[in-house]
């Protein structure tokens, strides 16, 4: 072009050319100029799978052979994306969308070519059943991510499915094993593909992270690999196989056969445990990189300004969303997603970075490659530091939208800014405990009896015990000396006063049995706020720390931001559970032991949430009841559509049943551990149903009850159906109708009508809940004989109350005269007789507020209500803390003397 600028010129005048966009490039002039003629052989506009395809057909039939049509099909897609992107800016997948389908389509090229050749010389390649043995060519990093720059060489690793040998030639000649020949076939597709002619090269290629690096063999079999990883894998190579993907041949994407791989990578890149321990590996790699750019810019300052590998670059945004994707990609496969961007979306949605940081490094991570292809645009070199041209600069400034190089040089540092504080402060850890680590210039202990010697009293007997502990004794080194610095930071808040001695005891009780899985070491190590929030946990009750040994994995919810600034959202946890079971289905690992423990481990992760709250002071009693209520909601919500999805006789699309809760589930009274009362009806014609119903509540139950190796959800108890245990397992609503209502022979017992006053309909057929809510209207307003009732509810009261035998001269809260039991049992008179009168009796508000709705209602002497209400709560708030510092609810009577009077004087005023 004639006038345009060069390396050197004045930037100033950068603007007076007609066309300072893609014409600027050296490499663009050179196309230009060489392929002028054949340039209109791709279509106009983005590249595509089929448009490559048809170009290079093109090329082969002017004459062209394979090896030229490839590398010439390369220089016309690289002109048309430089033009489209400096020209016009287009989003970045439209560069590294064409740039990744032509690696696809030019790989399956040539292996179609280098197939055709050795079949010829050697014959098919079979496995032992007979069938023809494949190949796949798989692609990590950019290119299995489909993010590949325009400049970039490919990382390819060769697998192919099963050893055997080839058929011969024609002649029967020439047999070759398996191996020999797709290690032949490999040689010829770097020929192919890699050797640079006259028309350059198609791709750069690198086998480099193959198993045994350079010194291993180019190719391996499907079950070397698997060994591979399983025995020699190491931490780094999780983070290049998260990316990994069958790109070649397209045959083998396309029939399936390539996802044979996904079962032996996904259990090496993603653990089934939380697994911190990744966080000082990919700190080690990162400082490698890091070295290796100083070295490389030492005595050359020009280079020092790479926006790949400079603090702030790419890798580091790459590393960040990398290693919470590994961490936790075990336990939540949503996050199991190869482009970048996708994936920080993905982890902000999951809670673990803020949106708005998740925005910014998108926002960084979309303009430093965009900066990176520009600087590929210039001379087609592999290269990410910036030039020191004035003009070249300048021109990368424009083609961004920048009105000059100090806007665009201002911009640039911004983001690399942002990057590397996100990137400091997720590697570096919140590491604020000085010394604690060992890293700080503190001398960590030779041996644990070191550790022990520095804590005192019961502490330091405790853990004098562990130098002989076998567990201990089995740590690694590094495990070993993350266990110390842990306990020497535990030591210095103790020393502080922020953490109580019964709390480091509970710890040590805690972490002894869970010594061998050595990521919760980690975590706590890296990040010291979970392990002081865990330290609070533990100090304040003995039942988290109980749950805590059950559930360890659950520890990790104590790294979230927000714990304590939000309350349980079943839309949320509905939401992320059908994402993960979406993700699961994705890669076929959506069998049923996958989804109990998925299903398992949410639940177990939410409770605990709402225990941290809990314990913290952030909830109160009723709020913390409310929670656990709405998390069983949810669960048996998700529990019954995937029941329903996977029952083999299902017979319409949507089950017509519904679930009515009973008890604490009926009241939105839940604790920690409680079971759930519930009955199952459905409302549905078919003759099938009673048996396809019956078999679905067996399965769902099954699904909550059952222990896995993650637990079991929930205790069902369905007693209190018609006919209680004897009675049929799902009822038709109109049978359980009549039974309520006492139609018919086969009728309620009064006690049965007692647990109605604290029914709901939870979930199922929404026409069923209206039908439900008049059914137990019908029952608590039916007329009723008040000294019938009164004589039999008082005859149950007693009942219980010799099924909980109390101490002499102790006051149990729940079942002592005065106590909780009774001011339900009066709550539940008051609503039986008389809700016909009083309809506002009628909703199942709970306790509490039934009392001051009788007493407003002048059933009850002027402040005779409030007074139980107020006594109810707080025995209420004494047994939730009893039950978690497991602790007995039986108490000094002297305690609660005032609100034991205040029920006593309840039940005087409604039983007489």
């Amino acid at each position: 072009m004639t006038g345009s600028p060069t390396p050197g010129s004045d930037p100033s005048r950068l603007g007076a050319f007609p066309d300072s966009g893609a014409s600027y490039s050296r490499f663009v002039q050179r196309l230009q100029r060489r392929y002028a003629d054949w340039l209109a052989l791709l279509p106009p506009g983005q590249p595509s799978r089929d448009s490559l395809y048809a170009a290079f057909k093109t090329l082969s039939d002017k004459g062209l052979d394979t090896s030229a049509s490839l590398r010439v099909l390369r220089q016309l897609t690289l002109e048309r994306l430089i033009g489209l992107d400096c020209n016009h800016r287009p989003s970045l997948d439209v560069v590294t969308h064409s740039m990744t389908w032509l690696a696809e389509v030019t790989l399956d090229i040539a292996w179609q070519h280098v197939m055709t050749d050795l079949d010829a010389l050697h014959g098919v390649p079979t496995k032992p059943d007979g069938q023809r043995a494949e190949m796949w060519i798989i692609g990590m990093g950019k290119l299995g991510a489909r993010e590949l720059n325009v400049s970039s060489d490919i990382d390819l690793i060769y697998v192919y499915d099963e050893d055997g040998e080839t058929t011969g030639n024609s002649e029967g000649r020439h047999k070759v094993s398996c191996q020999e020949y797709f290690s032949r076939a490999v040689k010829r597709m770097y020929t192919l593909i890699g050797d640079t002619t006259e028309h350059g090269f198609v791709f750069r290629v690198d086998l480099a992270l193959r198993p045994n690096g350079n010194s291993g063999p180019s190719v391996v079999s499907l079950d070397a690999l698997e060994n591979y990883l399983l025995i020699q894998g190491r931490e780094w190579e999780r983070f290049a196989w998260m990316k990994s993907r069958v790109i070649a041949p397209r045959s083998a994407v396309v029939n399936g056969s390539a996802q044979a791989l996904r079962a032996v990578v996904l259990p090496f890149v993603f653990r089934r445990y939380l697994d911190y321990n990744v966080f000082e590996s990919l700190r080690t790699l990162h400082q490698q990189i890091r070295d290796h750019a100083s070295k490389r810019s030492a005595g050359h300052p020009e280079r020092a300004n790479d926006v790949k590998l400079s603090r702030g670059g790419i890798r580091e945004i790459e590393f960040t969303v990398q290693l919470l994707q590994v961490v936790r990609g075990g336990q939540f496969p949503e996050l199991r997603t190869r482009p970048t961007l996708d994936a920080l979306q993905r982890v902000a949605k999951a809670g673990l970075m803020p949106q708005a940081t998740a925005d910014a490094l998108s926002a960084a991570y979309v303009f430093l490659r965009q900066v990176e292809h520009r600087i590929q645009y210039l001379d087609d070199q592999q290269t990410h530091i910036l030039p020191t041209a004035d003009a070249d600069l300048a021109w990368i400034a424009q083609t961004l939208g920048h009105a000059n190089t100090c806007e665009f040089l201002s911009a640039l540092d911004a983001h690399r800014e942002v990057v590397a504080q996100e990137f400091d402060i997720l590697l570096g850890g919140d590491r604020e405990c000085k010394g604690c680590n060992g890293k700080n210039g503190q001398r960590e202990p030779a041996e644990l009896d070191g550790i022990a010697g520095v804590f005192t009293g019961r502490i330091g007997e405790r853990l004098a015990q562990w130098p002989g502990n076998p567990r201990v004794q089995a740590l690694r080194d590094d495990a070993r000396g993350r266990l110390m610095r842990l306990l020497q930071r535990t030591a210095q808040w103790l020393q502080d006063g922020r953490v109580s001695e019964e709390a480091v005891l509970r710890m040590v009780d805690w972490i002894e049995p869970l010594l061998r899985r050595e990521s919760y070491l980690a975590l706590m190590l890296e990040r010291p706020s979970v392990h002081e929030r865990l330290l609070r946990l533990l100090g304040a009750a003995k039942w988290p720390a109980r749950y805590l040994l059950q559930h360890p994995g659950v520890i990790d919810e104590l790294a979230g931001g927000n714990l304590f600034d939000s309350r349980f959202d079943a839309a949320e946890f509905e939401g992320e559970l059908q994402a993960r079971l979406t993700a699961l289905q994705r890669t076929g690992e959506d069998d049923e032991e996958s989804l109990l423990n998925l299903l398992r481990r949410a639940h177990h992760a939410e409770q605990f949430r709402t225990l941290a709250r809990d314990v913290e002071g952030v909830l109160t009693v009723e709020q913390v009841a409310d929670d656990l209520s709405a998390l069983a909601d949810a669960v048996l919500r998700v529990t019954a559509r995937w029941c329903w999805d996977r029952l083999k006789n299902r017979h319409r699309e949507e089950p017509a049943i519904a679930i009515i809760g009973y008890g604490k589930l009926g009241g939105k009274e839940l604790g920690y551990g409680s079971d759930l009362d519930i009955v199952f009806v459905y409302d549905d014609e078919d003759k099938r149903a009673q048996e396809i119903y019956a078999a679905y509540v067996r399965k769902m139950i099954n699904w909550m009850t059952v222990k896995t190796a993650d637990g079991d959800v929930y205790e069902i108890d369905t007693a209190l159906r018609p006919n209680g245990n004897s009675g049929l397992l799902v009822t038709r609503f109109e049978a359980y109708a009549d039974y309520q209502q006492q139609r018919g022979s086969n009728t309620a017992w009064t006690w049965e009508h007692q647990a109605m006053t604290r029914a709901r309909f939870v979930m199922g057929l929404q026409s069923l809940a209206p039908r439900f809510d008049a059914v137990r209207h019908a029952v608590i307003s039916a007329p009723r004989d008040a000294a019938s009732l009164k004589a039999e509810i008082v005859a149950m009261r007693e009942r219980v109350r010799q099924g909980h035998p109390v101490k002499a001269d102790f006051f149990d809260v729940k079942h002592s005269p005065g106590g909780m039991v009774d001011a339900e049992f009066a709550v539940q008179y008051l609503v039986l007789l008389h809700t016909a009168a009083h309809p506002e009796l009628a909703d199942n508000v709970g306790n509490i507020a039934l009392l001051i709705r009788a007493e407003a209602a002048g059933l009850l002497p002027a402040g005779v209500g409030q007074a139980a209400a107020n006594a109810y709560r707080e025995m209420r708030r004494l047994q939730h803390r009893a039950r978690l510092n497991e602790e007995p609810t039986q108490v000094d009577p002297d305690n609660l003397a005032a609100e034991r009077d205040a029920v006593l004087a309840l039940w005087a005023s409604v039983m007489g």
